[in-house]
């Protein structure tokens, strides 16, 4: 049987004012996805537990079919393995942004941007070079920082294990978008360490030409790093396992690390497409052209989007609905059609990971709709396409223990 995983991170919402009180999802344009709905079933799922952060990180591993309890070690460790950095036992990875900070008022800073303006990979190479070059020699301890894509970085405290404790307490930044920064700052064991990091890192980044250019052309310039999502190595054990098939071929595409990570730790295959950015302007399209190829030699497959989530953090209705309709003509309607003429049984389950709601700007732990549909379910017959609204009338299955949903898929 094939499997098809797709999820279009965030896109769960909660109503708008501005779209006369419906969701982003109700109101985007879906055809396929509300004619699956209609040949499949729906259902709702709570992935991330009572009293976890409502993360990708958390929610991902119970998408995957992993409760996040017992296998969450931080979201800085499964980035790590993307990158095939390796990790000794007492070494500690710290999620390192480049943000901007906007300082006019000196005691209440606030969160201008998270994503730095969304600053390109090339340009957070070479800060993260400088940082490398002039801000290790700060630190207190040894660390060496490693470039990822765009804002999405990592900095990896060497042999370190006394400096850090599970009482080291940080903040995402895309909780704080707008927002004053001063309760968000590192907390617990070692957080005198994070912040002199992070308040060394103003004084290197300042004059920096990235910077200079990047103000030059009206764009917001990196202000300063900010350390979160600190962790050790996890331990996953291979997807297969969980579900008595050892033999299970799977692979992920995403163009963020965290999906790369996990999908590295339990024994699935990246497949790299070009020209996917991890925001709304991704390749949609080369994503459902990869799936396919990528159908044809495994038995199950994911496709991740971000762009749905980005929308979501940027408070953006349309680029919201936007992203949410190329998933549904590039991604889904394409998948769909070669997996009914594959000549196996198939199955495709959507699901997001959490809402992140356009009014929030960030994420949330509510429960999420998802639509399951295939050669060998049996069709509910409704007419309500697939959206939240939809998925609280007509749910088949309600699992507030959300990392029992993917075996609806597999098994």
């Amino acid at each position: 049987m094939k499997c098809v995983l797709i999820i279009p991170d965030g896109c769960a919402d909660l109503p708008v004012e501005l779209l006369g009180g419906k969701t982003p999802m109700f109101c985007a344009k879906t055809p396929v996805l509300d004619m699956l709905a209609g040949e499949g079933v729906l259902g709702r799922s709570l992935y991330v537990p009572n009293g976890m952060p409502a993360g990708s990180d958390v929610a991902t591993l119970g998408v995957l079919g992993y409760y996040p309890k017992k296998y969450y070690t931080g979201r800085a460790p499964i980035e790590a393995a993307a990158q095939n950095i390796p990790l000794g036992k007492n070494d500690w990875a710290i999620r390192c942004n480049l943000v901007t900070i906007d300082d006019a008022q000196k005691n209440n800073p606030i969160m201008k941007s998270f994503s730095a303006g969304h600053i390109t990979s090339n340009e957070a190479a070479s800060l993260i070079e400088t940082l490398n070059n002039e801000l290790v020699q700060l630190s207190p301890i040894p660390i060496k920082f490693h470039a990822g894509v765009s804002y999405r970085n990592l900095c990896i405290a060497i042999d370190s294990n006394t400096s850090f404790s599970k009482t080291t307490t940080t903040c995402p930044p895309h909780d704080y978008t707008d927002k004053p920064i001063n309760s968000a700052l590192p907390q617990g064991t070692g957080s005198s360490i994070l912040l002199k990091l992070m308040n060394e890192s103003q004084k290197i980044l300042a004059n920096h030409p990235v910077n200079m250019k990047r103000i030059k052309e009206n764009k917001l310039p990196a202000t300063q790093i900010w350390l979160w999502g600190i962790g050790q190595k996890p331990n996953l054990p291979r997807f297969g396992l969980q579900f008595d098939r050892p033999e299970i071929k799977c692979a992920m595409i995403t163009a963020v690390d965290l999906l790369r990570g996990i999908a590295s730790l339990v024994g699935w295959q990246n497949i790299i497409v070009p020209n996917i950015t991890g925001y709304v302007d991704t390749d949609y399209a080369a994503k459902g052209r990869y799936a396919i190829n990528a159908i044809k030699e495994y038995d199950m497959v994911c496709i991740h989007i971000e762009a749905t989530d980005e929308a979501g953090h940027e408070g953006s209705v349309e680029k919201k609905i936007y992203a949410m309709e190329q998933i549904d003509e590039k991604i889904v309607k394409p998948i769909y059609e070669a997996l009914k003429s594959c000549g196996d049984e198939w199955r495709i389950l959507v699901t997001p990971d959490h809402p992140t709601p356009v009014s929030h700007k960030t994420h949330t732990s509510d429960p999420v709709p998802w639509l399951l549909v295939g050669s060998n379910i049996i069709s509910s017959g409704i007419t309500d396409g697939y959206n939240e609204e939809s998925a609280i009338k007509n749910a088949k299955f309600t699992f507030n223990d959300g990392w029992k949903t993917i075996n609806l898929l597999v098994r």
